[in-house]
């Protein structure tokens, strides 16, 4: 049995991590389109950043929306969305900074992305850009897992917290450093959006399993 790292690297790149995993992993956080389909026309500009190989992509092409474009920092996952869905828009992404103008989009997608930036820092600066990408009014669908009450989630943050790092931070046995996130943080974060809802159901992880999690769908002010 592979042991789980005692060392959190929140600054480190772990783009190498979602290189050599991509063949593998599945996405299952959810996409919820009763939210979206009463707010958005067909020819609504969407972004889905952090897109992996653009399974939320899939779903919006197969709903009607055809004005899409799907972000992410591993070149290996979209190489492997490209070769399932050629027809889908998906583009490498290996910074921060989104390479689209002010206002170009009309709904963002972070589904399971915030979750992947364990630094206050990143979180920060990358919905800073979202704010700056999303038109006026435009939407933000996030969807993120929150702090497990359970022993084993409860024994893995605190290993970091002794580090000085923030509640929730936690390693996988495989290598990549991750967060969960209380509520009051979430909502923290997202204060310069104006929610519109608030979801908090079980999600099933990319390993497999049942952890706390939250939909949000807020508005750009």
């Amino acid at each position: 049995m592979s042991k789980e790292p005692q060392t959190a690297t929140p600054g480190s790149d772990q783009r190498r991590y979602w290189n050599r995993v991509a063949p593998e992993k599945n996405f299952t956080t959810p996409l919820p389109l009763d939210l979206l389909l009463p707010r958005l026309q067909p020819e609504a500009r969407i972004l889905d950043y952090g897109c992996g190989y653009g399974r939320a992509l899939r779903t919006l092409h197969d709903a009607g929306f055809a004005n899409t474009v799907g972000l992410d920092s591993s070149t290996a996952m979209i190489e492997r969305g490209r070769a399932q869905w050629p027809d889908l828009n998906l583009q490498s992404c290996p910074g921060r900074a989104i390479p689209f103008a002010d206002h170009a989009f009309d709904a963002v997608l972070l589904l399971a992305v915030l979750t992947c930036l364990p630094r206050d820092a990143d979180l920060e600066a990358l919905l800073h850009e979202v704010r700056r990408v999303l038109r006026p009014g435009g939407l933000l669908l996030v969807n993120d897992f929150l702090l497990g009450a359970d022993e084993r989630n409860q024994a893995r943050y605190a290993r970091f917290v002794a580090q000085g790092l923030p509640l929730g931070v936690f390693n996988l046995p495989e290598g990549a450093t991750m967060r969960h996130f209380a509520p009051e943080r979430l909502r923290e974060l997202l204060a310069d959006f104006s929610e519109l809802a608030w979801r908090e159901q079980t999600f099933t992880t990319m390993n497999g399993n049942s952890a706390r999690g939250v939909t949000v769908l807020a508005q750009n002010a």
